[in-house]
Formats: C-alpha cells, sequence, structure tokens
C-alpha cells in the first residue's frame, strides 16, 4: 500500500525520509470549540503550526504522523492548510481517542460500525475531502481498559485487516494499558509488526517496554519534552540502554508536540513550569547529540527515524 498524504499523491513508503511518528497540528475539545467559538483563533494556530513545523524541517524531517482523530479535534481542512504552506509531507489518522465512555452515538452500535466509519476514513477520505488516512489511532489511558475503550481497540483490529493500515495508540506506561492494548490487538489478529504502542517513553521502567517490544510490536519513546511524565535527562538515558540492548528496530522517537492545545493542563502559562523545552526540535538539540556522544552511530539514528517508519507504513 501506497501511504496517502494530506494534500499531496500518496508516496511509497520509502520515500519517507527523515520521519517524526507522533506531533498534532493542533488539539482542542471539539464539544467546546463547536458551542463558544470565540474562544478560539484560528489564524493563530495556524502560525503555531507553520511555524513549528518549518523549525522541524530545518533539521532534516520529511514526513511528520500526526495522530489527531476524534477526541482530539481533527480537522483535515486545517492540515491541508499547514501542509499548503510548508510542503511537509504529512499522514493523517482515523479512529477515536477516548479514555472511558464513547459518544452516546455509539450507544447500541456495533464494533463492525465503528469499524466501518475508520475504514470510511481510509478507503473513500476524511471529512468529504480526497485525504485518505494512512492508519488507526486508538487510546487507552489511567482508567484502564473500560468497555468502551475495547470496543475502539477491536474496530481499529477489524480495519487492519480490512484495509491493510497500521495501528498507533496512546497508552499510559505506568498501568500496563500498553500490553493490554497490544494483547487484544493482537488476540484479533493485528500483525504486531504494524502496533505502535504509544508513549512508553513516559517511564524508564525498561524491562516493561522490552516486554512489548519482545513480542514485535514498535514502541513508542515519543513524548521528548513532557517532563511532567519524565525528564528529558530520564528519556535519554533510557533510549540508550534499549538500543544498547539491541532495540533499535523497534524504537520510535518523536514529541507529542501539540502546537496548540486548549486542555486546561496545557495552558500557556504552565508551559514554562511542566515542559520548558516542550517543541518539534527538542531531539535534534538534545536528544541525538546525547546519543551520539554515547557512541550510538548514524546508521542506528537512520533505523530510528528512517527505517522503521518505513516498515511499519509499508
Amino acid at each position: 500500500m501506497r501511504i496517502p498524504l494530506v494534500g499531496k499523491e500518496p508516496i511509497e513508503a520509502e520515500d519517507t525520509g527523515f520521519t517524526l511518528i507522533h506531533e498534532h497540528l493542533r488539539v482542542f475539545s471539539e464539544a467546546v470549540r463547536y458551542q463558544w467559538p470565540h474562544l478560539y483563533n484560528e489564524d493563530e494556530e495556524l502560525r503555531n503550526a507553520v511555524n513549528e513545523v518549518k523549525r522541524a524541517m530545518q533539521f532534516g524531517v520529511k514526513t511528520i504522523v500526526d495522530p489527531t482523530v476524534m477526541g482530539l479535534g481533527r480537522d483535515i481542512r486545517f492540515m491541508e492548510k499547514v501542509v499548503k504552506a510548508t510542503g511537509i509531507n504529512l499522514v493523517a489518522g482515523t479512529g477515536i481517542y477516548i479514555y472511558v465512555d464513547l459518544p452516546f452515538y455509539f450507544l447500541n452500535r456495533s464494533i463492525d460500525e465503528i469499524a466501518d466509519l475508520f475504514i470510511h476514513d481510509i478507503k473513500e477520505g476524511i471529512q468529504a475531502t480526497s485525504n485518505k488516512a494512512g492508519f488507526v489511532k486508538i487510546a487507552a489511558d489511567e482508567p484502564g481498559i473500560t468497555k468502551d475503550v475495547e470496543k475502539v481497540i477491536r474496530a481499529a483490529a477489524i480495519t487492519h485487516k480490512e484495509a491493510k493500515v497500521p495501528i498507533i495508540t496512546h497508552s499510559n506506561a505506568h498501568n500496563n494499558t500498553g500490553l493490554e492494548e497490544q494483547r487484544i490487538l493482537m488476540e484479533e489478529g493485528v500483525d504486531p509488526g504494524k502496533i505502535l504502542i504509544g508513549h512508553l517513553g513516559d517511564t524508564d521502567n525498561t524491562d516493561y517496554i522490552k516486554k512489548i517490544a519482545d513480542k514485535g510490536s514498535f514502541i513508542g519513546l515519543d513524548r521528548y519534552g513532557l517532563d511532567l511524565f519524565l525528564p528529558v535527562d530520564k528519556r535519554n538515558e533510557t533510549t540508550l540502554k534499549l538500543i544498547k540492548d539491541g532495540y533499535s528496530d523497534r524504537i520510535m522517537i518523536s514529541h507529542d508536540y501539540c502546537c496548540t492545545i486548549d486542555w486546561g493542563t496545557a495552558r500557556p502559562e504552565l508551559k514554562p513550569k511542566l515542559a520548558p523545552r516542550w517543541s518539534m526540535a527538542l531531539i535534534f538539540e538534545d536528544t541525538i547529540p546525547f546519543l551520539k556522544k554515547n557512541g550510538v552511530s548514524e546508521e542506528v539514528i537512520d533505523i530510528i527515524f528512517k527505517e522503521n517508519p518505513k516498515k511499519f507504513f509499508s
């Protein structure tokens, strides 16, 4: 399968180049924005996204994967504007981001009906455009695998088998949700090599991370800069240990950066305290130099940022 891009023709997997696997151009609370649009400034949001993407591109980033789906404010037309202004290769996804309950629409609707919506985005297009999704995004967090969260996970598995796209997850690194997501997906017949369990870099418990990698899935060390979960220096040490222990071909590194986010816990005034260095450039300014200083070769850097995304999407 060729990889669909927002606002561009699809590309072959080998053409992805240096890839940031988990970044958000914009995240917002969909219900709030619909009811109180005066709280939002799209011109400012577009400037934020364009400036951050251009900054990443200066470091050689060719492709950005944006797992903003329902529940996070996916807006494919906004994504198109960023692509037009920057030229970045942008891969959009389909899926549902919840921690507990699905919206009322899904009451008495089946797992297959949820999967049909995901498949529509992949085969027909997103939000009445010709832009198609290239992967499925699912989530589980502090509440664990609730009944509705499990429905979405199983719908993602159906989608994977029908549409042949990979799956990216949000997990909580401290309550086993990553292993549970992986277990359910594999139980449904998903190829573990087409699963990326996200946010495992929020812990320095490498034994837990290795359990997921040893089952054949990719491991997301993808929240660089979110010091409130784990500081950069500890993330760097964890990454280095995993590389030295032979897991380079399973690692994906990114920031989970949100160029604009309206969540109360991420208000601009809190950023200097909770995430002072969070951006799409941090890994270039800190992590890659740290890894090279500690003996990691350019070849291994290429495996993590070029070869692993290529394998994931191919």
